[in-house]
């Protein structure tokens, strides 16, 4: 079993994360966390901060009592701010801001009020330091997540098909594109560490066809790796039926009913993983309370599929499902830009 504790190498590798981040000495930096957050990440990134001259200091929230109907995992959207305005005050006064809490202030609900103030914000995913260390941000992967980026904002519709069985179209017209590559340097952004994925939010009404997660394909709320095929019609954005008689589908069946939320069964967003250093067959080597899940949804040429909140189809819900899925083809406007679960040409 790993241990949680400080490690040297693992100072340096929060402080090169928060350098790319152009961290430096005199800046006022927020370490946000909360009462269940790892412990280790948030003694690391006061540590880092601290070797490189930020005037940091710790917020700490109450992690807030469980609301849902069953247990929630690896959103990226942290309810324990709970539109404390103080709270979002300071972090928007902020330059830079360490997100240490257990989900992640990704599609958090007062991210958009912290980033108006100009913070920086980086999303440390809640994983045991070893996986942040594997996956430490290249900058080489900065320009290719780029270009991903440009090609998804000036597409009007991806197709993505599998020898499984996949067959999706998805208009992209009215759609919200995006990306990280594991830092960001920006004032008013957000990125996540570790990063490479690009990504899109599709209007209402955009997605329509048949989805198949095949064995070895992940489901990363349950943080399993299916076993057996399970068969997903999506008409009009929705999941209409879930097919299969076995495990996999059962659980899937029984999560999303258990919402009571006709939501949480709508796209999220799609896209593609960009980074070589994430591995498909990491999670099998981790214990479940090490792992998070973000590099498998960042894991060079998957196709990640993502149903629940979608504010660009003015929907909000916390019933979440995140589906990094292998061997898929996925064309823009008719360019391929992953082959078979390879990404090709200037993604490479």
């Amino acid at each position: 079993m790993l241990q949680e504790r400080i490690e040297a190498k693992w100072i340096d590798c929060f402080a090169e994360t928060f350098a790319l981040c152009g961290v430096k000495a005199g800046d006022t930096a927020a370490i946000l966390s909360e009462t269940q957050s790892r412990p280790v990440n948030v003694q690391l990134a006061e540590l880092a901060l601290a070797r490189l001259g930020a005037r940091a200091f710790h917020l700490v929230l109450s992690t807030p009592r469980l609301a849902a109907p069953v247990p929630v995992r690896s959103t990226g959207a942290s309810d324990a701010i709970a539109q404390l305005a103080p709270v979002v005050q300071a972090l928007a006064a902020c330059t830079f801001v360490a997100d240490l809490t257990v989900e992640g202030l990704l599609h958090a609900a007062e991210l958009p009020d912290i980033l108006k103030g100009g913070a920086r914000v980086l999303m440390v995913s809640n994983e045991h330091p070893e996986i942040l260390e594997r996956c430490l941000p290249d900058p080489a992967l900065e320009p290719k997540v780029k270009a991903g980026i440009k090609l998804l904002r000036s597409a009007k519709a991806m197709r993505v098909t599998s020898p499984a069985g996949t067959d999706l179209v998805i208009s992209l017209v009215g759609a919200q594109a995006g990306g990280g590559w594991g830092y960001t340097a920006r004032p008013g952004t957000i990125s996540h560490w570790p990063g490479g994925l690009c990504l899109a939010f599709p209007a209402k009404g955009s997605v329509n066809g048949t989805l198949v997660l095949a064995p070895g394909d992940v489901n990363l709320t349950f943080k399993r790796y299916l076993e057996q095929a399970v068969v997903l019609t999506i008409e009009n954005d929705f999941v209409t039926d879930i097919a299969g008689q076995h495990v996999d589908a059962d659980l899937m069946r029984s999560y999303w009913a258990a919402w009571g939320d006709r939501e949480a069964y709508a796209v999220s967003h799609v896209g593609w993983g960009m980074n070589p250093k994430a591995r498909w067959d990491a999670m099998a080597l981790y214990d479940k309370k090490d792992f998070n899940g973000t590099e498998l949804r960042a894991f060079a040429g998957n196709f990640l599929y993502s149903t629940g909140a979608n504010e660009v189809a003015g929907r909000h819900t916390l019933g979440h499902f995140d589906l990094p899925l292998r061997g898929c083809t996925v064309a823009l406007d008719g360019q391929v830009i992953v082959d078979a679960g390879q990404l090709t040409g200037e993604l490479a």
